[in-house]
């Protein structure tokens, strides 16, 4: 699910879901993505600009970890739906969103309920396959 992760934002703009606290098991691995991401280039060979985007505080249901994330966010003609957690960082990444995406009305969805489901906003955006005929 690579839409929690990073999210074109602008031509040649990702926002990246970084967790700054190096205590965090997310750490490595967003630290890697982050490194990755500031070495690649768009197709034309220009290279990205790659924005960290804060992770919430973990979420966790019966010992596992949720894939909380801001990243999560859906965008339609002019608002950006921003899943939120109730949590310090809601208010950073929705006003960084914001900062990088002028022409749209950046709202917060609260998403803790949703989030138990494995996905939040833009998850439960996706296509659901047609039902076959005669069943």
């Amino acid at each position: 699910h690579i839409d929690d992760i990073a999210r074109f934002v602008a031509p040649g703009v990702v926002v990246l879901a970084h967790e700054e606290d190096a205590n965090d098991e997310n750490h490595p691995r967003s630290l890697e993505n982050l490194h990755r991401l500031q070495r690649a280039s768009d197709a034309k060979g220009r290279k990205l600009d790659v924005i960290p985007l804060p992770f919430p505080r973990a979420v966790i249901m019966d010992g596992m970890r949720l894939p909380a994330s801001y990243a999560n966010f859906y965008m339609a003609n002019g608002v950006c739906l921003v899943p939120t957690f109730n949590d310090r960082n809601d208010r950073v990444a929705l006003n960084l969103l914001a900062d990088l995406m002028p022409r749209h009305e950046i709202v917060g969805i609260h998403a803790v309920d949703l989030v138990w489901g494995l996905g939040t906003l833009h998850c439960l955006s996706q296509q659901q396959p047609a039902a076959r005929s005669g069943s």
